[in-house]
């Protein structure tokens, strides 16, 4: 049973956390999901509703996936030196560090991404990328993965990035049954990117 830290701040995109949450949460017998934040209060995402927390960074929980969401609470988290210092200590114990959208920013400004290759949301590809000067930022791509991070681009791309975590910890025919369960068109094509093109990166 590996466990699953789903960090949640003020402001995270819902999509981005819980899009990949209803994908691993298809395995429960092999995957424990728990909602993870600096405080112990419920998190209000950027759309309005809360989530309530499990664990809080103190807790010393160690997990061995951690998930990052984007949203425009980044703008903030990615200045935020205690939560940066949080994610190094946990990526040193965890399997595999994901994130989706912008959080890839918030790693990055935690140095976890340098020498590595990443993407983030195209729309915010600029300002994300802003913050890993030593990142190989890819402009084009659906989902990155580089040793054991993975990142994906804009808010449902992380469906797609969790699917191919799946399969990549469970085999690939886990990863398609949980979609078909999902009744969701799973990209497989981690290089399946049009976001790029009308946001003018390539």
């Amino acid at each position: 049973m590996r466990k699953i830290g789903a960090v949640v701040f003020p402001g995270f995109e819902l999509l981005d956390m819980y899009g990949p949450l209803e994908m691993f949460g298809m395995i429960e017998d092999k995957l424990e999901l728990r909602m993870v934040a600096e405080t112990s209060d419920p998190v209000e995402c950027g759309m309005g509703p809360k989530t309530v927390v499990d664990d809080q960074f103190s807790d010393g929980v160690q997990y061995d996936i951690l998930l990052v969401p984007g949203g425009p609470g980044t703008r903030r988290e990615a200045e935020n030196k205690a939560f940066h210092e949080w994610l190094r200590d946990q990526s040193d114990g965890a399997e595999l560090v994901t994130s989706v959208c912008t959080g890839s920013a918030i790693l990055a400004a935690a140095g976890l991404l340098d020498g590595r290759r990443a993407t983030t949301n195209k729309q915010a590809f600029a300002w994300a990328s802003s913050f890993g000067p030593k990142v190989d930022w890819q402009k084009q791509a659906r989902w990155v993965e580089d040793g054991k991070f993975f990142t994906a681009s804009g808010v449902s791309a992380g469906m797609d990035m969790s699917l191919a975590v799946i399969a990549r910890f469970f085999g690939t025919e886990m990863a398609g049954q949980a979609s078909v369960w999902a009744e969701y068109d799973w990209h497989r094509d981690r290089t399946w990117d049009p976001f790029a093109k009308i946001h003018g990166l390539v």
